[in-house]
């Protein structure tokens, strides 16, 4: 007999759905056949740091129909934490386990357990942030004013060829000892605010702008200072003084993993007046790094020894960071409203808890945005499981894992089940994240570590790891179909539950492969109009439907290449259709969707039926009485 005795994605078995907050009730609903004559159902859960498990017995509910015994639990988890579940029940025959076998669904006898998170009943993200779009931006590459620029390092290599393909030169040991500059700054930033508000976003990202000795600036050589060539203190003020004029906040790149080995707290060139912890054990900044043999042996991130590690939990560098006069409150007090930190995975708890209150005490509605690749709710780093989103942490972090169900859908299809796989990923992201932080997701399909979304989708490839040659330039016809493709894919992006995070430049066509032909200049004078217009519409749709803030995921059907789902709100909700075929359909809409109207692409052929073309999403929606 086949039958499915729970499945944690309908509220009819357990509510409600997803992760859970400490001391809130979770109702839990078995249902079996009759014919087994059941005497007994346990939930059977337990803490991940704990070994014990906890049994608690499920009552008889009712019987449903002829043949089905309903079992019931209200179950409140006692403490925030990563909890695990599953059923047992009895029989004349002896007991039985209920197993997850996948995709929210129970298997008698068989699967492993189900992921329950559970997050402080005091979590709460920004609201600013919900239903809004974040755009990021790589400083020395986006637009270069006619500032002057001053008290700038001889050894930089300034290009005056904007829109030239970045430079990479490694030396005979494959290291980059020099690196090249297009010099992009604030103030040209700042030029540029109305375009970037004119796509509809209310969060720009930096990359990092304190002073470095790399184009990239994750070398941190000065965390109180900008880097020279991107301006100054005040520049960076009338950025976040313009920007909020137009109802954009800055959020800035936190690096506090490592620091540059060329840096006034390391100063192996002596370069910096200070003593650095390379010139002297008696240095202030001494106990901030790790020395196995001073001064020349000492644990660096992932190994370069240009970017010495730092030792986070050294009190020294904790109040630098966090203290009232240290990094994050300095740089709030001048205009930032958030920080996204990178590599948050290889912080430690320890300073991830001060950050967030150091942020939090400045400005309660801050947001804190951290770099996971993996499902951030049951990582595993530094020791042991994370707690990056249970409340005290992150808000929210960079959603790696949506980016690579989107373009591999994209990209494939119908294949292998691509639109099954892509639900699926979603779907096991929206139950183990809370809530909250849900709201606050970056949710990208390109950065600075990335290549860029239309190369890919154009049929190019990713280089090799030594990344000596950028992806050659596609044919007309390919170009044609990636755009296409990228059109499908932010279509998808800006609709699923988060916020969609532009990386700058592709929504004018930018191309590139990975790191550094990713980080090219923006194309002021050949923005891709059609991609744009498209961006545009996109933002739009977001500020006009107030689904997007705080709404339900429906999800509708993922078959045959083709994905549906729906986000409805309080007072309307709109309708996400992605036909990934290379042939178009006719799809009939859901209930509840008739007379709804086209937002973008596709053609009504009656009041429940639209056209969709090939590689096209279509939008569509309705106001709720």
């Amino acid at each position: 007999m086949h039958y499915i005795p729970f499945n944690s994605r309908q509220e009819h078995h357990k509510a409600p759905f997803g992760a859970a907050t400490c001391g809130g009730e979770i109702r839990f609903r078995v249902i079996l056949p009759r014919e087994l004559r059941c005497r007994a159902v346990r939930l059977v859960i337990h803490r991940d740091d704990l070994p014990e498990h906890e049994l608690y017995a499920m009552d008889w509910e009712r019987m449903e129909s002829e043949n089905e015994e309903w079992w019931a639990l209200s179950y409140s988890p006692p403490a925030r934490g990563l909890y695990w579940y599953r059923f047992e029940y009895d029989t004349d025959w002896g007991a039985v386990s209920i197993g997850h076998a996948g995709n929210g669904l129970g298997k008698i006898a068989e699967g492993g357990e189900w992921q329950l998170t559970v997050c402080s009943e005091r979590f709460k993200t920004p609201e600013w942030i919900k239903g809004g779009v974040i755009y990021q931006i790589f400083p020395d590459r986006f637009f270069r004013s006619d500032e002057p620029k001053t008290d700038v390092s001889t050894d930089r290599l300034l290009r005056d060829d904007w829109g030239g393909e970045p430079m990479w030169s490694p030396d005979k040991n494959g290291s980059i000892t020099r690196y090249d500059y297009f010099g992009g700054d604030l103030c040209g930033i700042t030029e540029k605010l109305p375009y970037i508000a004119s796509l509809g976003v209310n969060c720009i990202y930096l990359n990092p702008i304190f002073e470095a000795h790399s184009n990239h600036r994750y070398d941190t050589a000065d965390y109180m200072k900008i880097d020279p060539l991107l301006g100054n203190e005040r520049d960076f003020r009338e950025l976040c003084d313009e920007a909020m004029r137009l109802g954009i906040r800055i959020l800035l790149d936190g690096v506090f993993s490592h620091t540059g080995a060329d840096s006034r707290y390391f100063n192996k060139k002596g370069r910096y007046e200070t003593k650095g912890a390379y010139q002297t054990k008696d240095s202030e900044y001494y106990g901030w790094y790790r020395f196995s043999h001073w001064p020349d042996e000492y644990k660096s991130w992932w190994g370069i020894n240009i970017l010495p590690e730092v030792n986070e939990e050294s009190p020294g560098f904790a109040d630098f960071v966090t203290g009232e006069r240290g990094v994050l409150k300095k740089w709030m007090r001048l205009g930032a409203s958030g920080w996204r930190l990178d590599v948050a995975d290889e912080l430690p708890d320890s300073l991830l808890d001060r950050i967030s209150a150091a942020v939090k005490e400045e400005n309660p509605g801050a947001l804190i945005i951290g770099e996971v690749w993996e499902d951030a709710t049951n990582k595993i780093s530094h020791g042991g499981r994370r707690r990056y989103l249970q409340g005290g942490q992150l808000d929210g972090v960079m959603n790696y894992p949506f980016a690579d169900a989107v373009i591999t859908f994209i990209k494939t299809g119908g294949k292998s089940g691509g639109a099954e796989k892509f639900m699926e990923t979603i779907m096991s992201l929206l139950e183990n994240y809370p809530k909250q932080a849900i709201d606050c997701l970056m949710n990208h399909i390109g950065t600075h570590d990335t290549a860029r979304a239309l190369t890919l989708f154009s049929g190019g490839k990713p280089t090799d790891g030594k990344r000596r040659k950028n992806v050659p330039a596609p044919d007309a016809a390919s170009l044609e179909k990636g755009v296409r493709l990228l059109k499908m894919a932010a279509a998808v992006q800006y609709t699923l539950p988060g916020v969609p995070s532009v990386y700058y430049g592709d929504e004018a066509g930018m191309l590139g492969g990975n790191d550094p032909f990713n980080r090219g200049c923006f194309p002021w004078d050949n923005i891709n109009g059609e991609l744009f217009t498209h961006y545009r519409a996109l933002g739009e749709l977001r500020k006009r439907h107030g689904c997007f803030q705080e709404s339900r995921f429906e999800p509708v059907s993922a078959t045959l290449g083709c994905v549906a789902f729906a986000r409805a709100g309080d007072g309307d909700g709109v309708l996400t259709i992605a036909n990934r075929n290379e042939h178009g359909i006719e799809y009939r809409l859901p209930g509840g969707w008739r007379g709804a109207s086209l937002e973008l692409g596709g053609e009504m052929l009656s009041e429940d039926v639209v056209k969709i073309g090939a590689c096209e999403t279509v939008l569509l929606a309705r106001i709720d009485n």
